[in-house]
Formats: C-alpha cells, structure tokens, sequence
C-alpha cells in the first residue's frame, strides 16, 4: 500500500471508534513500526514539513516497515492521544516491540530518522537476514 493511500485509511482508523482501553497500536506489534505525528490541526507548519518529507520519501520509510498515523484533532481525544499525551505537534517512533524509540517536538528528516531505524537492533537482524536470502 502506498504512503498516501495508507495515510488516507489510517486518518479514518484514528478517528473510528475504538474504546479507550484498547491499545491502538496493539495490531502493529511485530509487524511494523508506527510513526505518528500529532498537530493541533493540519495546518500546522511543521505538521505540514512533516508530512511532504514523509511523501517524498515513501520508499525508504516503506523499506523499513515504517506505517504512518497522524493525528490532527486534539478536541477528539482519540486513543491515540490518551496514550501518547503529545502537546501540540509531537512525532513518536514506535518500535516493532511496542517500545517507544523516540519523541520529537519538531519535525525530523526522514534521512534522520531511517538512520536512526537502522540502529535498532530488530532493523540490524532484518538487514542481516536479507542480505543471507539474496546471496
């Protein structure tokens, strides 16, 4: 699925109607590595920045099994903002093993932050393990 396609599901499962005792992020654990970017609205500068880095860059962040969730309506509450309690614009890196990797007030490049994705020790074996399949 594409970035901007997947952007489109994934503002319609921000803002579906999940209980706020369910982990939102549960369906990504081992499977993926959520990003999500909180805003006080879409508007938002850095938000905006944000978000034109991520689509220019869709193949690396798809590379890395990165899955984007954006966030952009503070007053709704939604479960990922009960967990995640950003202020304002925050982007969160989410491990495969549902830890938090980072918390950015600002926005980071995606150079930055593939970087920082290939430190992971999980992203380390995936490298080693594609590398054996393809000799």
């Amino acid at each position: 699925m594409h970035l901007l396609h997947a952007l489109g599901v994934i503002a319609l499962l921000a803002s579906g109607p999940l209980h706020a005792a369910e982990n939102p992020l549960a369906g990504y654990l081992w499977e993926a590595r959520p990003v999500v970017v909180f805003a006080d609205s879409p508007k938002d500068p850095r938000y905006q920045k944000q978000m034109e880095d991520f689509a220019r860059r869709e193949p690396d962040i798809l590379e890395r099994d990165v899955v984007l969730l954006t966030d952009t309506d503070p007053a709704a509450n939604g479960p990922l903002r009960q967990k995640l309690r950003p202020r304002g614009f925050m982007m969160v890196l989410i491990g495969k093993d549902g830890e938090i990797k980072l918390r950015r007030p600002n926005p980071m490049s995606v150079d930055a932050l593939t970087r920082l994705i290939d430190r992971i020790p999980l992203r380390q074996q995936e490298i080693d393990e594609r590398r054996r399949l393809q000799d």
